[in-house]
């Protein structure tokens, strides 16, 4: 599960309301509350936030007596026009619900229940309310948890009938169809201290009904200590079992959820328009309203390209929605939540057949100027429909490199077929650049270079002491250490690395010579073992995955890259603003950064498409030995030029100030591209893509699943995953023991 996770950066710590055309309300919200506390504040803007704004907010005040709570509940009603505060007499909050169901909007069609103290992010209401106008037949939606406040931890459980008639795997959030809660009569429970949440799905269970199961954490649940509704129903456990036994022996059918993502589609026709979707209107906002498409958001170079981009656009001149095309485990999710106004991963809460609708969606509801693309493949797909479609929005796309191994060309080759339907192409590099025109053949005028450039105040020498860091790292302080940071897959040929470490350690050239391998991947275990075979381990400090790249900087000498491919690596930038030389290989934009000041370039003397072959000519090992070498006794000289460098031409404020002219540029000139084809023929492009990519997505739902939940690609549980369930339910039936009967246990297993 991500524990890149960041529990600090909770929904709602602003408020940030969207300005929209009014409209009846779609979806009623209910929250039940007795005597709230500040906390509800955060709530309020949690919900006031939300991209879809067709709510209306029904605050059940279920008796408060504290002064200060109902002076609150005033001061959040006036907030806006959308919140409506109900006092009742105090009847527990299932009770509560039901009177804000009663009394909820007739034109209203579904309904969501959140606490005063929860948290929702941005997109929830609008993700899950898309995902039943998309699943007719379904009842509800709901997303993974995040609870913090008194424990931190995420919870995302795959859905199952048989588990929830033992254990509660659902919280509250939902949105949930109004016809369907009315079916079942609601909650329509008396007491208070009860599990109704967990009733309510079994009622819906014993009905048949089932829900989506959203894959992004967007619901927040405040734990607290030995408080709360939850804590009062747990003191109370056994009796409030034996009523969830009552539901749950009335729920017979082994009812099936949407899970997300998956792998279904099969030749399904690509409509354009969710028919009973009320699509919302924003206000013109007065600015560049951008659609920006990315496959996946995962800790790597193009992807701190596309954060460090969005980041310092001017905010008062642009505004940023982002689409993801890819299944994977988020790592950096909450990170480009944090710089555009909103983030939807298309995989976690819609069927592929359905993407093309929520596009159109953002396009309109939003008043979108501009798409930009950036290494998705399936965002590829849909720029000539979006051109079609919308002729006046303009589209520009941002190229890293191109890849003669991965469908002979890569994005660059993506980028070419679709040309016609792109304002703009724009490269990391020159090289790039040139090969796609004049081996594809797209005009020089469509295209351009913009350079990444680096964070010079982040990746600043002054800024670190290498001598404490060395100490933290266990470095010696006098070794010449040479860093190899990247992913570790065949990409970067690891075991052209081991053979280059072996040889500039049998020339004996350096003294204290020491290689830092900084990052992980695929092939990581391998070369692992490769290092033992060699006996190289006392040369060798395996760091695994850094989330501190600067620091290894700090402690290094000259930096290493011997990729078959790369567009204009991230970490060339970073080690040359650090003051650390590089050595690398002569690929795609390598020597146009790097120059004989500041490393050395070394000639890649395999071809791309032998990246699988592992034996390296003696030459090009040579060469890497060679560069190291000479870059040790000559490092005063590099080291003096390479900080400078960075500072006269590859800043990332130059980067964003140069991209920000290009867009304007597109913007301002009349779009010249017209497509001929009808829309129907666009639509089925769009269908020949998912067709063809079925294997790609399907590897990537499996790898989700395998990193989420443990499961192997036939969808059963792996062993370590197996125990840990075995583990939790041994745990969850000892909580069912009464305490006499957990004591003799004990005694027994000591007697033994």
């Amino acid at each position: 599960m991500n524990s890149n996770f960041d529990f600090t950066i909770e929904p709602g710590t602003t408020l940030n309301v969207p300005n929209y055309v009014n409209h009846k309300p779609v979806i009623s919200i209910i929250t039940s509350t007795f005597n709230p506390s500040e906390l509800f504040i955060q709530t309020v803007n949690s919900v006031l936030n939300q991209t879809y704004p067709y709510f209306e907010w029904l605050i059940i005040n279920d008796g408060s007596t504290n002064k200060k709570s109902i002076t609150l509940l005033k001061e959040i009603e006036e907030l806006d026009n959308r919140i409506k505060v109900i006092t009742i007499d105090n009847v527990g909050p299932s009770s509560a619900r039901d009177f804000g169901v009663k009394h909820s909007c007739s034109d209203s069609k579904y309904i969501m229940f959140i606490d005063d103290d929860d948290l929702i992010i941005n997109t929830f209401l609008e993700t899950a309310y898309f995902s039943l106008v998309t699943h007719k037949d379904a009842t509800w939606s709901y997303c993974d948890v995040v609870n913090f406040d008194a424990a931190n931890s995420l919870w995302a459980k795959k859905f199952s009938t048989s588990k929830m008639k033992k254990n509660n795997l659902l919280v509250n959030c939902a949105v949930i169809k109004k016809e369907a809660f009315n079916s079942v009569g609601g909650f329509n429970i008396n007491g208070k201290s009860l599990y109704e949440d967990w009733i309510l799905w079994l009622k819906f269970l014993a009905k048949g009904y089932y829900p989506v199961h959203m894959s992004y954490f967007g619901f927040w649940y405040r734990k607290k200590n030995n408080a709360g509704e939850f804590n009062s129903a747990n003191n109370n456990r056994k009796k409030n079992l034996s009523i969830i036994k009552k539901y749950a022996n009335k729920v017979t059918a082994n009812v099936q959820a949407v899970e997300y993502p998956k792998a279904d589609y099969s030749d399904d026709t690509i409509d354009e328009y969710a028919s009973d979707y009320q699509n919302y209107k924003l206000k013109d906002n007065k600015k560049i309203n951008i659609l920006y498409i990315v496959p996946w958001m995962v800790l790597g170079g193009a992807d701190k390209f596309n954060l460090d981009l969005i980041n310092l656009l001017d905010k008062n001149k642009y505004s940023v929605t982002l689409l993801v095309t890819q299944p994977t485990e988020y790592v950096w999710r909450q990170k480009f939540e944090s710089v555009c106004d909103a983030v939807y991963d298309l995989s976690a809460f819609a069927d592929q057949k359905d993407w093309l609708k929520f596009v159109n969606i953002l396009i309109e509801s939003r008043n979108i100027d501009l798409i930009f693309n950036t290494n998705s493949t399936c965002g590829y797909s849909m720029l000539p429909y979006i051109k079609k479609k919308y002729p006046n929005i303009k589209i520009m796309d941002y190229i890293h490199m191109e890849e003669w191994y991965n469908r002979n060309g890569g994005y660059s080759r993506d980028s070419a077929e679709v040309h016609y339907a792109i304002d703009k192409t724009l490269f990391c590099n020159k090289n790039s650049e040139r090969i796609l025109n004049e081996y594809f053949e797209v005009p020089k005028d469509e295209t351009g270079t913009v350079y990444i450039g680096v964070d010079t105040n982040k990746f600043n020498p002054d800024n670190y002491s290498s001598s404490d860091l060395r100490n933290k790292y266990g470095i010696n302080q006098d070794a010449f250490v040479c860093s190899f940071i990247a992913r570790i897959d065949l990409q970067k040929r690891p075991f052209l690395l081991m053979n280059i470490i072996e040889n500039t350690i049998n020339k004996n050239a350096i003294e204290n010579l020491l290689f830092l391998v900084v990052g992980d991947g695929p092939l990581l275990s391998n070369i692992k073992k490769n290092s033992k075979s060699k006996k190289l381990e006392k040369y060798i400090k395996f760091i695994g995955k850094s989330s501190c790249p600067e620091e290894i900087y700090a402690i290094s000498d000259v930096t290493l890259n011997c990729s078959i491919k790369e567009g204009l690596a991230l970490t060339s930038y970073e080690s040359l603003s650090m003051g650390v030389p590089v050595v690398s290989s002569d690929v795609g934009g390598q020597r146009e950064l790097i120059t004989n000041d500041v490393g050395k370039i070394v000639p890649c003397l395999q071809e791309e498409t032998d990246i699988h072959n592992y034996n390296y000519s003696r030459e090009e090992i040579d060469n890497y030995v060679e560069a190291i070498i000479d870059i040790y006794n000559n490092i005063d000289k590099y080291r003096q030029n390479c900080r400078k460098h960075i500072l006269e031409g590859f800043t990332i404020d130059q980067m964003v100030k140069n991209m920000e002219t290009e867009i304007s540029n597109v913007l301002n000139n009349k779009s010249k591209k017209m497509i001929s084809e009808d829309i129907q023929t666009l639509l089925e492009l769009q269908e020949q893509y998912f067709n063809e990519s079925n294997d790609v997505y399907q590897w990537c739902v499996d790898e989700y699943n395998r990193k989420m939940f443990g499961l192997n690609s036939d969808g059963k549980l792996g062993f370590k995953t197996k125990l840990n369930e075995t583990k939790y339910n041994i745990r969850e039936t000892l909580w069912r023991i009464p305490a006499w009967k957990k004591t003799i246990m004990f005694i027994k297993r000591k007697e033994k």
